[in-house]
C-alpha cells in the first residue's frame, strides 16, 4: 500500500517543513500517504473483525492530522514528519490524538523514516481511567503478569514503555504491594520496531495483524479495566 515515494516525501517534508512547500505538493501528500493509509486502515478494520472484534478503525475516523498543534510549542514546524492512525474498541470514544486520553486502549501504527513502529495500549490516560486501571492491577496483577510474560510478546514488544514510571508506588498502596512494580506506570504502552522495507513491502498489513494479534491479550486486559468488553463478533 505504501511506496518508496511516501518515505521520500517525509524526508523531504522533514527539510521543507514549511507551508508554502507543503501547499505546493498537498496532492503528492494525498497520493503516496493519504489515500493509501486510509487504504490501510480499511484492510485492517476488515483484519480485526476476525481476530478482535471490538476494536476498528476507519479511514475518516482513525487517521491523525499531519497538521502539528502548534499553540503551546517551542518547535512552530507546522508539519509532522511522519503519518499515523489508531484502532480503538467500537464502544469508546473513536477521536484521534488527544482525544484518544481515556477511551480505551487501541492499537497504533505509525510511518517515519527509519522510525516506523507498531504499537498498543492506553497512553498517559486521565485520572479516572489510570485509577480503574491501577484499581484493576492491584486486584488481578498475576493476569497481566501472564500477558506480558508470554514468549511471542516478550521476544517481540520486551514489554511495557518506561516512557511514565513513577518513583515510588502511588497511594493507597505500600511499596510492599505485590504488584508494586506494575502500580508505579502511569502510562500503559508497548511498541516494536519496523523498517522501511517491511512498510514498504508486500507483506506489511501481514505483519501489522501479526503484532496486532501479539498485543491483543495486553489491550484486551486493560480494557476490561476500564469497562469496555471483548466482543465474539461484531455487533
Amino acid at each position: 500500500m505504501f511506496t518508496p515515494a511516501a518515505l521520500t516525501f517525509l524526508k523531504q517534508l522533514k527539510r521543507n517543513n514549511r507551508r508554502e512547500w507543503f501547499t505546493e505538493r498537498k496532492a503528492v501528500y494525498e497520493e503516496v500517504l493519504l489515500e493509501p493509509m486510509r487504504e490501510f486502515v480499511e484492510e485492517m478494520d476488515v483484519r480485526l473483525a476476525r481476530i478482535a472484534p471490538e476494536i476498528g478503525g476507519s479511514p475518516k475516523r482513525s487517521v491523525f492530522r499531519i497538521y502539528r498543534d502548534v499553540r503551546f510549542s517551542k518547535d512552530k514546524s507546522p508539519y509532522k514528519t511522519h503519518i499515523a492512525c489508531w484502532f480503538s474498541h467500537l464502544n469508546a470514544s473513536h477521536g484521534v490524538g488527544s482525544e484518544t486520553h481515556g477511551a480505551g486502549a487501541g492499537f497504533y501504527f505509525h510511518i517515519e523514516p527509519g522510525a516506523s513502529l507498531t504499537a498498543g495500549g492506553l497512553w498517559m490516560p486521565p485520572r479516572p481511567s489510570l485509577n480503574a486501571v491501577r484499581e484493576a492491577i492491584a486486584a488481578r496483577h498475576t493476569t497481566l503478569e501472564k500477558v506480558l510474560a508470554a514468549p511471542a510478546f516478550r521476544r517481540r514488544f520486551k514489554g511495557l514503555s518506561q516512557e511514565k514510571v513513577l518513583t515510588r508506588v502511588p497511594k493507597p498502596w505500600t511499596a510492599d504491594h505485590p504488584a508494586g512494580a506494575l502500580l508505579r506506570y502511569a502510562s500503559f504502552t508497548t511498541s516494536a520496531e519496523l523498517t522501511d522495507a517491511e512498510v514498504t513491502g508486500r507483506k506489511l498489513a501481514d505483519k501489522v495483524e501479526k503484532d496486532f494479534l501479539t498485543m491483543l491479550p495486553l489491550i484486551r486486559w486493560i480494557n476490561q479495566a476500564l469497562g469496555f468488553a471483548e466482543w465474539e463478533r461484531r455487533r
